[in-house]
């Protein structure tokens, strides 16, 4: 019973957080939304499609429509996280053998609707950066509120920086104390060479302080509720942006130095495309 509790408490704290990342990136440009939107990160293996994946349940749960797109054509995640099987994915439109209302489907969250890409796509970069994708993207901007692709690390490959150029921002995922700086730094250096609208970070893996925890200091009027003291502090006067999971955009240290990048980008290549060998793709699962 205490594990169901406390899985239950982490579910809602997640969804917490991708509804505070959310609403920073509505709160960016109020004026000319941010409807497109990138999620990439520096090396593998930092969450960016859990990230992609809650931040998608987040604006749907808003009362908007969202497509969460897979981009990452390398290493598909988002059809079993999902639980879904599209009949037809991202090449089946691009080549016209299926039409887009075919291709995308609903899921099990209202609102929230996934387009995948089909397994083994030669050449990714090359379609990502053909005026056929770029149509696309513009169609899927007219038929939905928002638009997230989740796309592979943009140091190991270009695919992010590319699309970057098509959407109205790009967020980086972070996982603290396992990133190195360098590659941080080198990613971003990346995505402004493409001039890329990097909207900020996201830490992902961080350790929370529990939802029931936090709702606990506060009363039925929403005043928030002091431990330990009768003193009912205003909400009003809580500090704003504690909680942010959205961090400004590091500034990027064109003076580092990039002696061992290229090797790290080319092993991480390699790892990444190990991790999941030719054929197993919506088949071969």
């Amino acid at each position: 019973m205490a594990k169901k509790k406390k899985s239950a408490s982490n579910a809602l704290e997640v969804q917490n957080a991708a509804k505070t990342l959310f609403a920073n990136i509505r709160f960016m440009s109020p004026d000319n939304p941010i409807r497109t939107i990138v999620i990439t990160s520096s090396v593998p293996n930092e969450g960016k499609s859990t990230c992609s994946v809650e931040l998608a349940r987040a604006i749907a749960t808003s009362g908007k429509t969202v497509l969460l797109v897979e981009a990452d054509m390398r290493r598909r995640t988002l059809a079993d996280a999902l639980n879904v099987r599209p009949p037809a994915g991202v090449y089946s439109v691009l080549t016209d053998a299926a039409p887009l209302s075919q291709a995308v489907v609903a899921t099990s969250t209202p609102n929230m609707y996934f387009l995948d890409v089909e397994p083994n796509i030669p050449n990714p970069a090359d379609i990502i950066s053909s005026k056929r994708y770029a149509k696309l993207v513009t169609l899927l901007e007219e038929n939905y509120d928002y638009v997230v692709f989740d796309t592979p690390p943009v140091g190991t490959f270009i695919d992010a920086a590319i699309l970057s150029t098509l959407v109205d921002g790009t967020v980086m995922v972070v996982k603290p104390n396992s990133t190195k700086r360098t590659e941080l730094l080198d990613a971003c250096e990346q995505l402004k060479k493409a001039d890329a609208n990097i909207l900020g970070i996201c830490a992902t893996f961080c350790e929370g302080t529990g939802s029931e925890y936090y709702y606990a200091y506060y009363t039925q009027d929403g005043s928030r509720l002091k431990d330990g003291a009768d003193k009912v502090i205003p909400q009003a006067q809580v500090v704003p942006g504690r909680s942010s999971r959205v961090q400004n955009s590091p500034q990027v240290n064109r003076g580092v130095s990039r002696h061992g990048v290229e090797a790290s980008q080319a092993a991480n290549r390699a790892a990444y495309v190990s991790s999941n060998p030719a054929g197993k793709g919506r088949n071969g699962r």
